[in-house]
């Protein structure tokens, strides 16, 4: 491990004097692969050095001991060995998980989309609920919400909703969101006061840019039609709606939300990219998810991930077998006690590879 922690660093230091010299600040493209590299290097190398901080004191404090000290500073001595040996076990158990295979999706922009599924309007409500839920975390993260097309209910949820969430690391934290939500609670439309359970779909894909996925525009039937709100309304005359078919992977986008036919086009084939890409990967991982499934799942959206159950105020995340009596504050976007507790699984289920 060290000696991989080592060439890293080497590596970091190689890429400062990169990242100085002149042919490489007038080579946008070698620049931003270097400024890339360096970033996700930062933290490792950060943590080695300071745990190389800490090992030669440990050291320096160790060889005291071998000196003639009076019984006081003997003691303080011994403290300070017991604290620094603390601080290496705390800094390598750090390291081990920084050094683990990162998705390289993480850092990504996503692309989420949330489908009112079993329940008829009760699920259509909740999955205005979870794109309530999901708006909050995105606000609190400091990232960016963008809604790409809707398709609401008169009673004011969602049969669909597609919505891109712009900020550092959005997938590293929302991917864990993929599979089916399950609601359990008396909804306002039922008089008898029964509870009733219904899904809600989540699929969270990562943006992809142009240079991952190659789409050619022969490859592309583009349809134009005018919007309309729900129950058929239209709100809007012009052909200013699009749809995009993708023909090799039969992958269609369609996208109203904008009154500009130029803006839907842009926002409907970032859907489409992010779908082609997501298809493509999901081809790509197919075999290895047969013969090995996370702990955290597999991401197969008809799994049922979490439930939310009012009655008892509590919420389930049947991965990983937790329960938080926090449902309201989770409604409000408060997803940080279960996101982290997946993300801990997830390593875990790593090193334990890793070891083996």
């Amino acid at each position: 491990m060290l000696d991989r922690l080592q060439s890293l660093e080497d590596r970091y230091d190689r890429l400062n004097e990169l990242l100085s010299d002149p042919d490489v600040i007038n080579d946008s493209k070698r620049l931003r692969e270097y400024s890339k590299e360096q970033s996700d290097l930062q933290e490792t190398v950060a943590a080695y050095r300071e745990y190389k901080e800490a090992s030669q004191q440990h050291k320096d404090a160790k060889a005291m001991l071998e000196e003639k000290l009076d019984d006081e500073m003997y003691e303080m001595v011994k403290e300070e060995i017991d604290e620094l040996t603390d601080r290496k076990e705390e800094l390598e158990a750090r390291l081990r998980i920084l050094l683990l295979p990162k998705d390289p999706n993480d850092d990504k922009n996503v692309i989420v989309e949330i489908r009112g599924a079993a329940g008829g309007d009760e699920a259509q409500l909740f999955a205005g609920d979870l794109y309530k839920m999901y708006s909050r975390f995105a606000e609190a993260q400091g990232w960016k919400v963008d809604v790409i097309e809707s398709t609401t209910t008169e009673l004011g949820g969602f049969k669909e909703i597609i919505f891109s969430v712009n900020g550092a690391g959005a997938y590293s934290k929302l991917k864990y969101e993929n599979g089916a939500h399950r609601v359990q609670r008396v909804p306002t439309t039922e008089s008898g006061g029964r509870i009733h359970t219904s899904t809600a779909t989540v699929a969270v894909l990562p943006e992809a840019e142009e240079v991952e996925v190659e789409i050619h525009d022969k490859d592309i039937r583009v349809d134009t039609f005018a919007s309309s709100g729900p129950g058929g309304q239209s709100v809007n005359t012009t052909m200013s709606a699009v749809r995009l078919t993708h023909v090799p992977t039969n992958t269609v986008v369609s996208c109203q939300d904008e009154k500009s036919q130029i803006k839907n086009k842009e926002k409907a084939m970032k859907v489409l990219r992010a779908r082609v890409y997501d298809k493509i990967n999901r081809e790509v991982q197919a075999e290895y998810d047969q013969n090995r499934k996370l702990a955290v799942g597999t991401g197969d959206r008809s799994e049922r991930i979490r439930t939310y159950n009012f009655p008892q105020s509590r919420v389930t995340d049947h991965r990983i077998g937790l329960t938080i009596q926090k449902l309201e504050q989770i409604l409000q976007g408060k997803l940080d006690e279960i996101i982290d507790a997946l993300i801990v699984e997830e390593q875990a289920e790593a090193m334990q590879r890793a070891e083996d």
